[in-house]
């Protein structure tokens, strides 16, 4: 009988068969289980990514705005000037009496998926005319053949594949360069203490960024300003 009841204690304990298939069936869904956690990490990473470039780019074109809408139009100085690759401007600070010179262009970096980076610079704020004047040429100068010393004021906004501008004046869109762009129907002879045509804020202004092969998407984004002060002229 003691035999017996031995016999009946073995008979309740796991063969090795039975604890390797546990095993493997526990492995297999702990490799699961990770699977699925990695899935959903690389997921809430990428949502994450794309956020972020986006509050950049919204950040970026916000700050477009801002400089438009600050423009300070001095007697004898320019306030806007493009000539093509770089636009420069003359702004009010953000603070007390002081201008700001703020330029914007598009690099190209093949080392970019999107092929650029679209980046603005901005100088220390400003107060004496000679200041105001080495910083428009120092905005340029980064414009076409940028250094060490100049990029100390710069900052990449977004990457870009290409950028356009389009101005208004007169009543209708043109390109900045052309000549119904500086020079609308009507227009005087600037006086000395005038900037010349060209050099004042259009009416509004329409920019076009080509984004390619970034995490915010690709296609044409087209943003249009309008001067605050404005008034459309009734036909």
């Amino acid at each position: 009988m003691a035999a017996s009841a031995h016999r009946r204690v073995q008979n309740h304990g796991f063969t090795l068969i039975e604890v390797l298939v546990a095993i493997s069936v526990m492995a297999l869904m702990s490799l699961m289980a990770w699977r699925g956690i990695d899935g959903m990490l690389r997921t809430q990473n990428g949502l994450q990514a794309r956020s972020d470039n986006i509050r950049t780019l919204q950040a970026g074109l916000a700050q477009w705005q801002t400089d438009l809408d600050q423009l300070a139009e001095l007697p004898g100085t320019p306030s806007w000037d493009w000539d093509g690759q770089v636009l420069r401007l003359t702004r009010r600070a953000a603070v007390g009496t002081d201008v700001q010179v703020v330029a914007w262009t598009w690099r190209g970096n093949p080392a970019r998926p999107s092929g650029g980076d679209w980046q603005r610079w901005q100088s220390t704020p400003l107060q004496l005319r000679n200041d105001w004047q080495s910083a428009w040429d120092l905005a340029r100068q980064w414009g076409q053949t940028p250094d060490d010393r100049t990029r100390s004021g710069q900052i990449d906004i977004h990457p870009l594949a290409h950028w356009q501008l389009f101005v208004h004046r007169g009543g209708s869109w043109a390109h900045p360069l052309s000549s119904d762009a500086v020079t609308p129907d009507g227009a005087t002879t600037p006086t000395p203490s005038t900037p010349p045509r060209g050099h004042t804020p259009p009416d509004a202004v329409r920019l076009v960024l080509n984004l390619q092969g970034g995490p915010v998407g690709t296609g044409l984004l087209t943003l249009d300003w309008i001067r605050p002060a404005f008034t459309a002229v009734q036909p």
